[in-house]
């Protein structure tokens, strides 16, 4: 396996020192770990923090910025940062108002932030609250999770209660919006070939993998290669069993896994795009591109998110981040 770096135990903060130089107008760096917040700290809100195990590159830096995120957390690869740096990052964006986890379903971060929100509470009057991303509608339990484990559906939870955040709401405000983002968002991947390191799951030329996760974990079935068209009817089906999403509008999310070109992605939009005008169910908007890596994974996720007014009020709201700009 060969990597572009140049010594294993500093990968993930030269990453992390590389992407504030390359966007110091929007992030900066703690001097306590791998934890990022915004340049410039917007006083008078809620404050959001997200992270995760590095790998899932944009996420979760990259969504530090005007409208989304105020702080994120990166541990070692596909690790959960520990209660010290969320705790660290919890106590520099707070202003008052409180503070909105958003912590994605794996047992390692909802201890790990759990444990310190705590901290900031105890030690500091930190008013903290969380909400657990669980998005993912191939696996109940895995490895890694007890129940759906949180996947891409993130990126539209940071988006939607970033906005509201930013607009001043109280923080049962911005938590319950993010709860609701959660209720009606849902996700299913795949690949055909696995993420760098020690993969779960290994593929002939001719296999593919439904339903992997983000952390290279093998999914609910392998089966023989099939077109992009075929695939993306497997990941619809069971996406539409989940949620009744007849009559409504929705955000769509093609997510690639690291090592999709986006020539792929778009086929498979296109897919995606007909099958939700067969059945009714109208496109708001849609996302396509890398927002939830998994290393050098080759594949993809489908996401949507059964929208509301509120919601489509929120995704269009400005947000002005390294991986994400909506303009107004």
């Amino acid at each position: 396996m060969k990597k572009i770096i140049n010594a294993v135990d500093q990968v993930e903060n030269q990453m992390i020192e590389g992407m504030v130089k390359a966007f110091p107008q929007y992030v900066k760096k703690l001097d306590c770990g791998n934890v990022v917040v915004r340049a410039e700290k917007k006083t008078g809100k809620v404050a959001l923090i997200s992270g995760g195990g590095s790998g899932h590159e944009p996420a979760h830096g990259g969504f530090v910025g005007k409208g989304m995120l105020d702080a994120a957390v990166a541990g070692a690869v596909f690790t959960s940062p520990t209660p010290d740096q969320i705790y660290e990052g919890i106590k520099a964006v707070d202003d008052g108002k409180g503070v909105l986890m958003v912590v994605k379903n794996y047992t390692g971060d909802v201890l790990n932030f759990e444990m310190a929100a705590e901290m900031a509470a105890d030690m500091d009057g930190i008013e903290v609250k969380e909400v657990v991303v669980n998005d993912d509608v191939a696996v109940q339990d895995s490895l890694y999770t007890t129940g759906r484990r949180g996947v891409a559906g993130t990126v539209f939870v940071h988006k939607i209660a970033g906005a509201l955040a930013e607009k001043g709401a109280s923080l049962d405000e911005v938590q319950a919006v993010a709860q609701k983002v959660i209720d009606n968002v849902r996700t299913m991947g795949m690949a055909i070939k696995p993420c760098t390191g020690e993969p779960g799951f290994e593929l002939a030329d001719d296999e593919m993998e439904i339903g992997i996760g983000i952390h290279g974990e093998p999914g609910v079935e392998k089966k023989p290669l099939e077109t992009a068209d075929e695939i993306v009817d497997t990941l619809l089906e069971k996406i539409l069993a989940d949620i009744d999403y007849s009559g409504s509008e929705v955000a769509v999310m093609i997510n690639g896994c690291g090592s999709t070109p986006l020539m792929e992605l778009f086929i498979v939009n296109n897919r995606v795009a007909d099958v939700l005008a067969e059945k009714g169910i109208k496109v708001y908007k849609t996302m396509v591109g890398e927002y939830m890596t998994s290393l050098e994974m080759e594949g993809f996720s489908i996401t949507l998110l059964r929208l509301d007014d509120q919601m489509k009020e929120l995704l269009d709201e400005e947000a002005d981040t390294p991986a994400l700009t909506v303009a107004k």
